[in-house]
């Protein structure tokens, strides 16, 4: 088995999550599976999966080659589409869903970019307050902020992004400013009340060590906006994505705190389904968001 197939067989056999399904798809035997496994793990000389009679789970193991299989058949597509000279021009409706905030300020632009060098593509852009779950038959591409999604859809990075924790200068000279995660505990904290997170729990982390601290406050909304005006109104510290912080952290209306401290992750994907990973309309789209704002035409303020 060549390296290239027995990366595409791992992740398909994730993406499945059954050896069963897996040999189905590839019109196999459960046992010639389980075998390619076992040659696989042998030659690796590591165990990639916890499997029973019912279900599987990644190892330690199994998920840095999982995530490193991904984005070597990523980039080993992406090859192939750049020397590809027989590609289909991108045409159609192409369905795009986005974060309210963000796709308002960034991808709502990019989609007018995308447009200009596209003319035969119809976007429909869809900005919701909650992410639309895929597989959905109104959705084509979705933008999604942190952990990667299910290991049934693709996802590309198309940017990268922390999260920060800022405040108004005036109140931390009223309050103080927190040097330690457990300081936010006797703070007013301003809760986003967003997608299905613990409400109120930020979880933040310093090298190997990791803590979640209960945070509080008389104000809380399931809106960014509202969150970052309130924040400039000195009503307490804000945990916010850069994007939605830059100018004003520049401009000193807002100050970082706890700077050396790290948050969950906030990357920036384009998801989409398996069964759409050739179509042109999708991968010249997702190409061209990830140009977007490599370009900086958006995002340069940020980095």
């Amino acid at each position: 088995m060549n390296p290239v197939s027995e990366l595409a067989f791992f992740t398909q056999l994730i993406r499945v999550g059954s050896l069963a399904g897996t040999a189905r798809e590839l019109n196999l035997t459960p046992p010639a599976v389980s075998k390619r496994l076992a040659q696989l793990e042998q030659r690796l000389g590591v165990r990639l999966l916890n499997r029973t009679t019912r279900s599987i789970s990644l190892t330690a193991e199994g998920e840095t080659y999982l995530v490193n299989a991904r984005r070597i058949l990523g980039e080993i597509e992406e090859m192939e589409r750049q020397v590809s000279s027989s590609r289909a021009e991108p045409k159609g409706l192409l369905r795009v869903n986005a974060p309210l905030g963000f796709g308002r300020t960034h991808v709502g632009p990019a989609v007018s970019s995308f447009a200009r060098r596209y003319p035969e593509v119809e976007v429909q852009l869809h900005l919701t307050d909650r992410p639309i779950a895929l597989p959905n038959d109104a959705i084509d591409v979705a933008i999604r902020f942190g952990e990667l999604p299910d290991s049934r859809l693709i996802a590309r990075k198309i940017a990268a992004n922390r999260r920060r924790l800022c405040a108004a200068p005036g109140y931390l000279e009223a309050h103080g400013t927190p040097e330690a995660p457990k300081d936010l505990a006797s703070h007013n904290c301003i809760v986003l009340r967003q997608n299905d997170a613990a409400f109120g729990i930020w979880r933040l982390s310093r090298g190997k060590q990791s803590e979640s601290v209960k945070v509080r406050g008389s104000l809380s909304t399931n809106d960014g906006e509202v969150a970052l005006n309130w924040a400039l109104d000195g009503q307490g510290i804000l945990m916010r994505a850069e994007w939605n912080l830059a100018d004003h952290l520049r401009s000193g209306r807002l100050v970082e705190v706890l700077g050396d401290y790290h948050t969950p992750p906030a990357d920036i994907y384009a998801v989409y389904l398996e069964r759409l990973n050739l179509s042109a309309k999708v991968s010249c789209f997702v190409e061209h968001l990830r140009t977007f704002f490599r370009q900086g035409e958006t995002l340069a303020a940020w980095q």
